[in-house]
């Protein structure tokens, strides 16, 4: 019962999208309704500029940053974990947005922020050197989460196998909706930052 209870608070947790209520709020316009057509931070970034982009990305990595607090103190190890994947669902697919949300970049920071910050340190670090050098956000985006299993399996100490499991949980979702930058970047015509 208490992990039911993670999942539905974490998953609606997920559902706030902050780039669809700044830019309703703000510019009184629809984020979905340009660009990517994502209610994610990048692009919140493209279609509202960085003072709102940057809004979104710390709202988003907070909401993830809440729901593993949350876990943790229902549930324990195992309630962070499903915690964390849960916002990240909730977020990537809203039930309150129709199922159109974002990539869940800057939600799965927040969540591994909290469980395992030199997990997250490595993979943030290396995923924006990628974006800065190639002005690619998307390619730093997939490689950096990409690497979150790697890390754990091979930094982690001692091993923990719900933490490197989780790594490939989060991991496999970037990977996958990311699934038509990964596209575009294969054709040469990904957009540029």
């Amino acid at each position: 019962m208490n992990y039911f209870i993670i999942a539905i608070i974490s998953y609606f947790l997920g559902n706030l999208s902050f780039a669809y209520i700044l830019g309703k709020l703000l510019v009184r316009k629809d984020v979905r309704e340009y660009g990517s057509g994502n209610s994610g931070a990048t692009n919140a970034i493209r279609t509202f500029g960085k003072k709102i982009g940057v809004m979104v990305f710390i709202g988003d990595v907070l909401k993830g940053v809440i729901a593993v607090y949350i876990g943790n103190g229902i549930g324990g190890e195992i309630g962070c974990y499903l915690a964390g994947i849960c916002v990240i669902i909730g977020h990537n697919w809203p039930v309150l947005l129709k199922f159109k949300g974002g990539k869940g970049v800057a939600t799965t920071i927040g969540v591994v922020l909290i469980i395992n910050p030199f997990v997250t340190f490595i993979c943030f670090v290396i995923g924006i050197l990628i974006a800065i050098f190639t002005r690619i956000v998307s390619i730093g985006s997939i490689i950096g989460m990409s690497l979150a299993p790697i890390v754990i399996l091979l930094f982690v100490r001692p091993f923990n196998v719900q933490l490197f499991i989780f790594g490939l949980i989060i991991a496999s979702m970037s990977i996958y909706r990311h699934k038509e930058n990964i596209k575009r970047l294969l054709q040469g015509k990904e957009n540029k930052l």
